[in-house]
């Protein structure tokens, strides 16, 4: 069961494509084209972000319009391989596999997004399981059974 934005195989594969891009853009000329190097690690870095981000959005129309944000960045983080590529710090067969991984991760956005919207569950936020509200108080408290 997903509890957190953690337990998203999503967010997990992010995180490992963040990892790699960093691991890359850490090394050789590469790390010396500072503009490029600060782009492709914050476009990166938001893929992952925008995906907690709309976990912790509680509802399904804004965590379909943060992973929205976070297929863009994907989308940018592929674009901006291929210029590291056409510069020559990347070796064709490394961009290639992680173009494939970027892919891969806004197929799987795109899923996701598509998954929710069909979704009859409409976030946590409009389901509070762990409260009891009493008739005759204005006042809720936590329900001593969860």
């Amino acid at each position: 069961m997903i509890k957190k934005f953690e337990d998203l195989g999503v967010w997990q594969e992010a995180r490992e494509l963040c990892k790699e891009i960093f691991s890359q853009i850490s090394e050789g000329s590469f790390s010396k084209d500072f503009a490029l190097v600060n782009q492709i690690n914050r476009s990166s870095g938001s893929v992952m972000d925008n995906i907690a981000e709309g976990f912790g959005r509680s509802g399904n129309k804004e965590f379909i319009q943060y992973l929205s944000i976070s297929k863009a960045s994907c989308t940018e983080v592929k674009s901006q391989l291929y210029r590291a590529l056409d510069r020559n710090y990347l070796k064709k067969e490394k961009a290639e596999e992680l173009n494939a991984k970027t892919q891969s991760l806004i197929n799987q956005l795109g899923g996701f997004i598509h998954y929710l919207k069909q979704s009859e569950y409409k976030g946590s936020k409009f389901k509070d399981t762990d409260l009891v509200y009493f008739p005759n108080h204005e006042s809720r408290i936590a329900n001593p059974k969860s």
